[in-house]
Protein backbone atom coordinates (compact mmCIF):
# COMPACT_ATOMS: atom_id res chain seq x y z
CA UNK A 1 0.00 0.00 0.00
CA UNK A 2 1.68 3.27 -1.07
CA UNK A 3 1.54 6.07 1.46
CA UNK A 4 -0.26 8.48 -0.92
CA UNK A 5 -3.16 6.02 -0.95
CA UNK A 6 -3.06 6.03 2.85
CA UNK A 7 -3.24 9.84 2.85
CA UNK A 8 -6.36 9.66 0.70
CA UNK A 9 -7.98 7.12 3.03
CA UNK A 10 -7.18 9.24 6.08
CA UNK A 11 -8.88 12.23 4.47
CA UNK A 12 -11.92 10.10 3.63
CA UNK A 13 -12.04 9.08 7.30
CA UNK A 14 -12.11 12.74 8.29
CA UNK A 15 -8.63 14.19 8.67
CA UNK A 16 -8.41 17.67 7.16
CA UNK A 17 -5.79 20.26 6.37
CA UNK A 18 -4.76 22.08 9.54
CA UNK A 19 -5.96 19.34 11.91
CA UNK A 20 -4.17 18.37 15.08
CA UNK A 21 -4.40 14.61 15.68
CA UNK A 22 -3.04 12.21 18.30
CA UNK A 23 -2.34 8.83 16.67
CA UNK A 24 -2.52 5.46 18.41
CA UNK A 25 -1.43 2.82 15.94
CA UNK A 26 -0.50 -0.72 15.00
CA UNK A 27 1.83 -1.23 12.05
CA UNK A 28 0.96 -4.92 12.01
CA UNK A 29 -2.76 -4.21 12.03
CA UNK A 30 -2.48 -1.66 9.25
CA UNK A 31 -0.66 -4.11 7.01
CA UNK A 32 2.09 -3.61 4.48
CA UNK A 33 2.86 0.01 3.62
CA UNK A 34 5.64 0.69 1.16
CA UNK A 35 8.27 2.55 3.17
CA UNK A 36 7.19 1.22 6.57
CA UNK A 37 6.49 3.42 9.58
CA UNK A 38 8.29 6.40 8.02
CA UNK A 39 5.79 6.29 5.16
CA UNK A 40 2.85 6.11 7.59
CA UNK A 41 4.14 9.21 9.36
CA UNK A 42 4.59 10.95 6.00
CA UNK A 43 0.99 10.07 5.05
CA UNK A 44 -0.31 11.48 8.33
CA UNK A 45 1.64 14.70 7.85
CA UNK A 46 0.36 15.03 4.29
CA UNK A 47 -3.21 14.48 5.47
CA UNK A 48 -3.06 17.43 7.89
CA UNK A 49 -0.89 19.63 5.68
CA UNK A 50 1.73 22.22 6.54
CA UNK A 51 -0.53 23.94 9.08
CA UNK A 52 -1.41 20.73 10.92
CA UNK A 53 0.33 18.80 13.69
CA UNK A 54 0.53 15.06 14.36
CA UNK A 55 1.12 13.76 17.88
CA UNK A 56 2.18 10.30 19.00
CA UNK A 57 2.04 8.76 22.51
CA UNK A 58 5.62 7.91 23.49
CA UNK A 59 4.82 6.26 26.81
CA UNK A 60 7.51 4.84 29.09
CA UNK A 61 5.69 4.22 32.38
CA UNK A 62 5.44 0.86 34.13
CA UNK A 63 3.58 -0.65 37.06
CA UNK A 64 6.75 -0.37 39.14
CA UNK A 65 6.85 3.44 39.03
CA UNK A 66 6.16 5.13 42.33
CA UNK A 67 7.76 6.98 45.25
CA UNK A 68 10.02 3.99 46.01
CA UNK A 69 11.05 3.58 42.37
CA UNK A 70 10.76 6.93 40.56
CA UNK A 71 10.81 6.80 36.76
CA UNK A 72 13.90 8.14 34.98
CA UNK A 73 13.96 8.84 31.23
CA UNK A 74 16.09 10.61 28.66
CA UNK A 75 13.87 12.35 26.11
CA UNK A 76 16.42 11.84 23.35
CA UNK A 77 17.17 8.16 23.88
CA UNK A 78 14.56 6.38 26.03
CA UNK A 79 12.33 4.28 23.74
CA UNK A 80 8.57 4.11 24.13
CA UNK A 81 6.55 0.90 24.39
CA UNK A 82 3.60 2.12 22.32
CA UNK A 83 4.66 0.58 19.01
CA UNK A 84 6.82 0.92 15.94
CA UNK A 85 5.13 4.03 14.53
CA UNK A 86 5.45 6.24 17.64
CA UNK A 87 8.96 4.91 18.30
CA UNK A 88 9.89 5.96 14.77
CA UNK A 89 8.12 9.31 15.19
CA UNK A 90 9.97 10.24 18.37
CA UNK A 91 13.25 9.86 16.46
CA UNK A 92 12.05 12.06 13.57
CA UNK A 93 14.37 15.03 12.99
CA UNK A 94 11.50 17.49 13.49
CA UNK A 95 9.86 15.82 16.51
CA UNK A 96 9.48 17.55 19.86
CA UNK A 97 8.81 15.31 22.87
CA UNK A 98 6.89 16.63 25.87
CA UNK A 99 8.64 16.65 29.23
CA UNK A 100 7.11 13.83 31.25
CA UNK A 101 8.62 10.72 32.91
CA UNK A 102 5.80 8.29 32.04
CA UNK A 103 3.32 9.76 29.50
CA UNK A 104 5.32 11.89 27.07
CA UNK A 105 3.98 12.81 23.64
CA UNK A 106 6.02 13.42 20.48
CA UNK A 107 4.73 16.05 18.05
CA UNK A 108 5.65 16.79 14.43
CA UNK A 109 4.21 19.68 12.48
CA UNK A 110 3.38 23.35 12.52
CA UNK A 111 2.81 23.84 16.25
CA UNK A 112 4.80 20.97 17.74
CA UNK A 113 6.23 23.21 20.48
CA UNK A 114 2.87 24.59 21.49
CA UNK A 115 1.15 21.23 21.75
CA UNK A 116 3.88 19.68 23.90
CA UNK A 117 4.90 22.57 26.16
CA UNK A 118 4.07 22.60 29.87
CA UNK A 119 3.41 18.89 30.30
CA UNK A 120 5.87 18.84 33.20
CA UNK A 121 3.76 21.39 35.12
CA UNK A 122 0.84 19.06 35.77
CA UNK A 123 0.06 17.21 38.99
CA UNK A 124 -0.70 13.92 37.18
CA UNK A 125 0.27 12.43 33.81
CA UNK A 126 -2.78 13.37 31.74
CA UNK A 127 -4.29 16.33 33.56
CA UNK A 128 -5.04 19.88 32.40
CA UNK A 129 -1.33 20.58 31.70
CA UNK A 130 -1.03 17.66 29.28
CA UNK A 131 -1.29 17.48 25.48
CA UNK A 132 -4.19 15.06 25.98
CA UNK A 133 -6.28 17.75 27.68
CA UNK A 134 -5.12 20.41 25.22
CA UNK A 135 -6.55 18.31 22.38
CA UNK A 136 -9.96 18.31 24.03
CA UNK A 137 -9.91 22.06 24.58
CA UNK A 138 -8.72 23.06 21.12
CA UNK A 139 -10.55 21.03 18.52
CA UNK A 140 -8.09 18.13 18.36
CA UNK A 141 -8.76 14.65 17.06
CA UNK A 142 -7.68 11.15 18.10
CA UNK A 143 -6.94 8.47 15.52
CA UNK A 144 -7.00 4.75 16.30
CA UNK A 145 -5.07 3.47 13.27
CA UNK A 146 -4.60 -0.13 12.20
CA UNK A 147 -7.21 -1.87 14.31
CA UNK A 148 -6.20 -0.57 17.73
CA UNK A 149 -9.18 -0.09 20.02
CA UNK A 150 -10.11 2.38 22.72
CA UNK A 151 -8.06 0.21 25.08
CA UNK A 152 -5.10 2.10 23.57
CA UNK A 153 -6.76 5.52 23.90
CA UNK A 154 -4.56 7.30 26.46
CA UNK A 155 -6.83 10.35 26.40
CA UNK A 156 -9.39 8.34 28.36
CA UNK A 157 -6.95 8.56 31.27
CA UNK A 158 -7.23 12.32 30.95
CA UNK A 159 -10.99 12.06 31.37
CA UNK A 160 -10.49 9.77 34.38
CA UNK A 161 -8.22 12.37 35.95
CA UNK A 162 -10.58 15.27 35.28
CA UNK A 163 -13.52 13.26 36.64
CA UNK A 164 -11.44 12.29 39.71
CA UNK A 165 -12.41 8.62 39.57
CA UNK A 166 -11.47 6.78 42.77
CA UNK A 167 -9.16 4.08 41.35
CA UNK A 168 -6.80 5.85 39.00
CA UNK A 169 -3.96 7.71 40.78
CA UNK A 170 -1.43 6.73 43.43
CA UNK A 171 -2.07 8.54 46.74
CA UNK A 172 1.51 9.84 47.09
CA UNK A 173 3.53 12.04 44.76
CA UNK A 174 6.57 10.73 42.88
CA UNK A 175 9.54 12.80 41.72
CA UNK A 176 10.38 11.48 38.25
CA UNK A 177 13.54 12.63 36.48
CA UNK A 178 13.56 13.66 32.81
CA UNK A 179 16.81 14.41 30.98
CA UNK A 180 16.29 17.02 28.27
CA UNK A 181 17.99 16.84 24.85
CA UNK A 182 20.46 19.52 26.03
CA UNK A 183 21.52 17.34 28.97
CA UNK A 184 19.72 19.20 31.74
CA UNK A 185 17.61 17.23 34.23
CA UNK A 186 14.07 18.21 35.16
CA UNK A 187 12.21 16.79 38.16
CA UNK A 188 8.52 16.21 37.45
CA UNK A 189 6.42 15.75 40.58
CA UNK A 190 3.25 13.77 39.86
CA UNK A 191 0.71 11.45 41.33
CA UNK A 192 1.35 8.62 38.90
CA UNK A 193 -1.11 6.07 37.62
CA UNK A 194 -2.10 3.18 39.84
CA UNK A 195 -1.78 -0.04 37.87
CA UNK A 196 -4.32 -2.81 38.35
CA UNK A 197 -2.28 -5.06 40.63
CA UNK A 198 -1.28 -2.14 42.87
CA UNK A 199 -4.74 -1.36 44.21
CA UNK A 200 -7.12 -3.58 46.14
CA UNK A 201 -10.46 -1.85 46.60
CA UNK A 202 -11.18 -1.77 42.86
CA UNK A 203 -9.17 -4.75 41.69
CA UNK A 204 -10.69 -4.81 38.21
CA UNK A 205 -9.09 -4.18 34.82
CA UNK A 206 -10.28 -1.34 32.63
CA UNK A 207 -12.53 -1.94 29.66
CA UNK A 208 -12.17 1.21 27.58
CA UNK A 209 -14.03 -0.44 24.68
CA UNK A 210 -17.32 0.41 26.44
CA UNK A 211 -16.98 3.99 25.23
CA UNK A 212 -17.50 2.99 21.60
CA UNK A 213 -21.28 2.75 21.75
CA UNK A 214 -22.00 6.15 23.35
CA UNK A 215 -19.39 7.90 21.18
CA UNK A 216 -20.83 6.45 17.99
CA UNK A 217 -24.37 7.28 19.08
CA UNK A 218 -23.34 10.89 19.72
CA UNK A 219 -21.56 11.21 16.38
CA UNK A 220 -18.24 11.75 18.16
CA UNK A 221 -16.38 9.08 16.21
CA UNK A 222 -16.26 7.59 12.74
CA UNK A 223 -14.81 4.25 11.56
CA UNK A 224 -13.46 3.24 8.15
CA UNK A 225 -11.68 0.15 6.86
CA UNK A 226 -8.09 1.15 6.04
CA UNK A 227 -5.53 -1.45 5.02
CA UNK A 228 -6.21 -4.75 6.74
CA UNK A 229 -8.64 -3.54 9.40
CA UNK A 230 -10.76 -0.71 10.76
CA UNK A 231 -9.49 2.67 11.91
CA UNK A 232 -11.46 5.17 13.99
CA UNK A 233 -11.29 8.96 14.15
CA UNK A 234 -12.59 10.64 17.30
CA UNK A 235 -13.40 14.26 18.09
CA UNK A 236 -11.46 14.71 21.35
CA UNK A 237 -13.67 17.46 22.77
CA UNK A 238 -16.87 15.63 21.90
CA UNK A 239 -15.47 12.50 23.54
CA UNK A 240 -14.99 14.41 26.77
CA UNK A 241 -18.44 15.96 26.58
CA UNK A 242 -20.08 12.57 26.08
CA UNK A 243 -18.14 10.68 28.75
CA UNK A 244 -17.84 13.18 31.60
CA UNK A 245 -21.55 13.02 32.54
CA UNK A 246 -21.39 9.22 32.42
CA UNK A 247 -18.41 9.13 34.79
CA UNK A 248 -20.05 11.60 37.13
CA UNK A 249 -23.05 9.26 37.36
CA UNK A 250 -20.95 6.09 37.46
CA UNK A 251 -17.27 6.64 38.39
CA UNK A 252 -16.55 2.95 37.72
CA UNK A 253 -17.95 2.97 34.18
CA UNK A 254 -14.54 2.35 32.59
CA UNK A 255 -13.77 -0.70 34.72
CA UNK A 256 -14.63 -4.19 33.50
CA UNK A 257 -17.64 -5.75 35.15
CA UNK A 258 -17.01 -8.72 37.44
Amino acid sequence: MPHDWLTTELRILGLSMGDVVLVHSSMKGLGYVDGGPQAVIAALLEAVGEEGTVLFPTLTGSKHDGPDQPPVIDLATTPCWTGLIPETARQHRDAVRSIHPTHSVAAIGANREGWTQGHELGASPCDQASPYFRLMENGGKILLLGGVTHDSNTSLHCIEEIADVPYHLQPAFTDGCVTLPDGRDVIVRNRLHLWQDRYSEFNLPRDFTVVGEPLTAAGAQRTLSIGQTDSTLIDAGAMRDVLMPILHRDPLFLLAQE
